[in-house]
Parts: structure tokens; sequence; C-alpha cells
């Protein structure tokens, strides 16, 4: 038997989660099985997605990033600690994976190196999609969003070559290298980045790094990855 608070639109959002756990469903579907007008059931869900509490599949509405990652069910990041590992030992720079959350970016696993010159993110860190190559790497199949620190052309030279570089771009004295880690599909669901001080990787750090950084980006892609953990707005 579901269970009801006294608080509406708890039992509202309760209604969305019941009807997705069961599977992807279209807004048809998640109608039908949430109860809920359709006005209130899209409503409620673009919200949820924004958070990355929901998000939208080829399949349709399913469990958003966010729940997956409180779950420990996100494949990626599960499967990440040993790229992650690998790319610090064969770079000497911290390393990260980072996922979309809105208008941020989220740390979701990261690898840091354990003495010398570094830029440390921890895990559940919140960065601009403004600035960093990280950002640039998560955003390369899009515009560049009002304000960011690179511009359009950028990101299609991101997406051309297939990484992203910036030398004190989103902080001063920070460089870092990333590239988009892509589903089966094609479709970016993350980033995976290297970074440390601009005196360690130098002013133009795709040159030393980019290789490495792309390598670790297969290595987590193209593993029947869907959209689930991609936020989608």
């Amino acid at each position: 038997m579901e269970q009801s608070s006294a608080v509406g639109v708890v039992n509202k959002v309760a209604a969305v989660f019941r009807a997705v756990e069961s599977g992807p469903c279209s807004l048809a579907e998640l109608v039908e099985r949430s109860g809920l007008p359709r006005a209130t059931a899209h409503r409620l869900a673009a919200a949820l997605i924004v958070h990355g509490l929901l998000a939208v599949t080829d399949h349709g509405y399913a469990p958003g990033p966010w729940l997956l990652e409180l779950g420990g069910n996100d494949p990626l990041v599960a499967r990440s600690a040993a790229v992650l590992r690998h790319l610090r030992d064969v770079t000497g720079c911290s390393a990260q994976l980072y996922r979309r959350r809105g208008a941020e970016r989220l740390c979701v696993a990261s690898s840091d190196v354990s003495s010398g010159l570094r830029d440390t993110v921890p895990v559940g860190a919140r960065l601009p999609l403004t600035a960093g190559s990280g950002a640039q790497a998560l955003l390369c199949d899009e515009s560049a969003p009002a304000g960011a620190a690179f511009t359009d052309t950028t990101l299609a030279n991101v997406k051309r070559r297939g990484w992203a570089q910036s030398f004190a771009e989103r902080t001063p004295g920070v460089a870092s290298v990333s590239a988009p880690v892509r589903d089966a599909d094609g479709a970016v669901v993350a980033a995976v980045s290297v970074s440390g001080p601009t005196a360690v990787l130098g002013r133009n750090p795709g040159k030393t790094y980019a290789a490495a950084v792309l390598e670790a980006a297969r290595a987590l892609g193209d593993r029947r990855l869907d959209r689930t953990a991609t936020e989608l707005r």
C-alpha cells in the first residue's frame, strides 16, 4: 500500500519517483502511472531534471544522476577509480571525473597526487559551466553559455580534436586538460580531467597531457551507458 504524507507536493514527487521505478516512461505513461494531471507531472518532471533527480533518456523519463550517485549505482563512477588512478600515475597530476548538474558541473570522482604541487578538487565540489576545460568538454556539442570564458569556436575545436585545455581560466594559477566521455550513442555523459598548477602543466598543457586524457575518456566511454546518467535540460 502506498504511503502518503501531509505535504501534498512531497506526495506528488514521490508519485513521480514510483512511476519511473519500474522503468523509463513517456510523459503519457508518467501521467498514467502517477495519477497526476498532465501539467503537474510535466512541471514536476522538469524541476526534478534540473536537480538531477530525474533524467530524460531515449526511452523516456528515468531516475536521474543524483539518485544514482546517492544509491551508489552509477556504473561510470564505479569503474572510474582504476582509470583515474592510472591517469594520475601516468601524468603526475590530480585526476577528476565530472557530471553535469544543471548550470554547474559536479566532481563525482577524483584521484589526487600524494605530494608536491597539486590542484585538489574534492568529490562533491560544484564548479561553473562557464570556465575551465571540464566545462568545455561537457559543453562541446553545444553553444557557450552566457558569460563563459570560452566561445562557440572554442567548443567547436574541442569537439573536433576531442579534448579541451585551460590556463588560469577557472582559477588563477591552475591549468587543466579534459576530454568528453561519450556513451554508446555518442552523447556526452561526463568529462574526465587532469589539473594542476600552471607552473607544472605549462601554458599549453594539452600538448603534454591530451593523449593520456583521451585514453582515459575512451576507457570510460562507450560501455552501453545510457542517458539516465546524463542531466538533460
